[in-house]
């Protein structure tokens, strides 16, 4: 279908929300690799709201789509994988958390150098 002032192709409602959509999705991956790679404590919790307020965006036009049949969702999951992906998702958050503490207590034990500075390890 063309556009009659233009003569262009005209887009969709569906076309138009899709690309929207998939905007959206991207600006959230962009936000979350923004807010992970932040050192500084406030810009994490900015990109951290922007990317919720992205997600909730998000969300709510897929519910739109959705109930307009302009979104295909996939296959229902199994409970069974859902459960291992969870369990899985656990132990990864408890190793996480392991890891973390075992750090801040071998940083609270490294010395002082002849500086008078403390020796920050590298994988910071």
């Amino acid at each position: 279908m063309l556009n009659q002032s233009t003569g262009h192709p005209a887009l969709t409602d569906e076309d138009l929300a899709s690309t929207i959509l998939s905007d959206l999705k991207r600006v959230t991956r962009e936000y979350a690799t923004a807010a992970t790679e932040s050192v500084c404590p406030e810009t994490r919790q900015m990109f951290t709201q922007l990317m919720n307020t992205t997600l909730t965006m998000q969300g709510e036009l897929y519910t739109v789509m959705q109930q307009n049949n302009m979104y295909n969702a996939s296959s229902p999951a199994l409970k069974q994988e859902i459960t291992k992906q969870l369990q899985q998702y656990q132990q990864t958050q408890q190793k996480t958390s392991q890891f973390i503490q075992q750090t801040q207590m071998a940083n609270s034990q490294i010395p002082a150098n002849p500086a008078g500075q403390m020796t920050t390890p590298a994988y910071q």
